[in-house]
């Protein structure tokens, strides 16, 4: 019926009305720019002033490259920061060890030497031949016993050594670990402060240890309980387990208060350097995109450099510690929040990137926007063709694009500032979301002029 109305009429077909209806908009905007400008003033960009513009761009290079090259020492401060302070974080950090199998063996190994220290097979096997000597036994039977000293100390040896697996594979093990590990933190905190502490301690050399004596407690019942009474009667054994060596442990607890300033204040001076680059930036948009960019290039240094002081670290400690498979455990679980954080803050470093990027004035973007927005529009039509519309909503969203856009980009960065622990899963699913948000924003908005020719027809 509104086909034949609009050929009885004369009017264009729906396709060239809604063109033309497209055109006329650009035509509009192109005069109320032009009356923006004053009269008998030319519109200037920004390339007719090279002079008065360099010394911006120079600064916002300077405040960018400052940025990205403190961007990787405020990551390790930070990460350094929450490990002393946060016991939470401590805890999480230190705690999946106790499942570890390498580490699991390594401590074992030292709860073995240990007890193995405080028996002394030889003096047990000299009392039996003693007393068998008060008994007229046979001299020969008492020189036999001499020499099963070796096997026997080999067979307790083996004996230990298999409850202390049983020891450190148990539940019980795992929950006096994570609880040991808790209760230790806030001694590491008293060990930076300088206080002491008895359950964790730095030694001079920067060996970061934790005391073992309730664990071989709980060893030595395991061995009463299975039959090694004499387990019952050997003294307290003070042994400890190294977490990590390094020469920096003794500077970081002369410089504490330093780190821990650091570690708070230097990430927002990261931002602050990067942020204020953008804003003295002439194209802000295009220096927003070399602004994430040079973030996620930090992230690769920092990635790459956390790999050198790895290998560094594990030949340092080669021929040092008996076990480097568990230093190499232990090195990696100490630094997997490091490394979460590294990721994290070179994800969200591309997605501002892209971002700034289809939101600039490249041509690339604008034909990458125009081709989106071409198909939306096609996609709109053809769905109003078919009774589908948003109606006087659509329109109404359309006169606010810009606002609803707006909100969603606010929305999207509110819920990252909030997130506890940001991932680079949650960064680019907030992205995609918000990309989603406005995909849709466009699609459900309606140009004036439709309304216009509806009310017409």
């Amino acid at each position: 019926m509104n086909e034949s109305a609009g050929e009885l009429h004369g009017t264009d077909p729906p396709d060239a009305a809604a063109r033309l209806a497209a055109l006329e908009r650009e035509n509009e905007e192109l005069r109320r720019r032009l009356a923006a400008v004053p009269s008998g003033e030319p519109a200037r960009s920004a390339a007719d002033h090279p002079r008065r513009n360099r010394p911006r761009s120079a600064a916002a290079v300077v405040l960018i490259l400052l940025g990205a090259l403190l961007a990787p020492a405020g990551v390790v401060a930070a990460w350094a920061e929450r490990t002393l302070t946060d016991t939470d974080r401590y805890v999480a950090t230190v705690g999946p060890l106790a499942d570890d199998p390498v580490v699991q063996s390594a401590l074992a190994g030292r709860l073995t030497t240990a007890v193995m220290t405080q028996i002394d097979v030889g003096a047990l096997l000299d009392d039996v031949a003693a007393g068998l000597e008060e008994r007229d036994i046979a001299p020969r039977v008492a020189g036999a016993l001499t020499r099963l000293e070796a096997p026997l100390t080999s067979g307790v040896e083996s004996f230990v050594r298999n409850a202390a697996n049983r020891v450190v594979e148990s539940d019980e093990f795992e929950s006096a670990w994570t609880q040991a590990n808790r209760v230790a933190h806030e001694q590491l905190v008293a060990v930076m402060q300088g206080s002491g502490g008895d359950v964790v301690q730095v030694g001079q050399d920067g060996q970061l240890t934790i005391q073992l004596s309730g664990m071989i407690d709980l060893l030595k019942e395991r061995l009463v309980d299975r039959g090694l009474t004499l387990a019952a009667n050997l003294p307290t054994i003070n042994a400890t387990f190294t977490i990590m060596e390094s020469s920096q442990l003794v500077q970081i607890q002369n410089r504490y208060a330093q780190l821990v300033a650091l570690g708070t204040w230097l990430p927002w001076i990261v931002l602050i350097l990067l942020g204020a680059g953008v804003v003295v930036a002439m194209h802000h948009l295009r220096a927003l995109v070399v602004a994430g960019l040079a973030l996620a290039a930090a992230m690769v240094v920092l990635a790459v450099g956390l790999a050198i002081a790895r290998g560094l670290y594990l030949d340092a400690l080669s021929g040092v510690v008996l076990r480097l498979d568990a230093a190499e455990v232990l090195f990696d679980q100490l630094v997997s929040f490091l490394r979460a954080t590294l990721r994290t803050v070179g994800v969200l470093g591309l997605v501002v990137a892209l971002a700034a990027y289809l939101g600039g004035s490249s041509a690339s973007a604008r034909s990458l926007r125009a081709g989106i927005s071409g198909g939306l529009g096609r996609a709109r039509r053809w769905a109003e063709g078919r009774g589908v519309s948003t109606g006087t909503a659509g329109t109404w969203l359309g006169g606010h694009r810009g606002f609803a856009r707006t909100a969603v980009i606010a929305l999207a960065a509110l819920l990252l500032l909030l997130a506890s622990s940001p991932t680079p899963a949650l960064i680019v699913g907030v992205a995609a979301g918000a990309g989603v948000l406005i995909i849709l924003i466009e699609l459900l908005s309606r140009p004036a002029s439709a309304t216009q020719g509806e009310s017409e027809t």
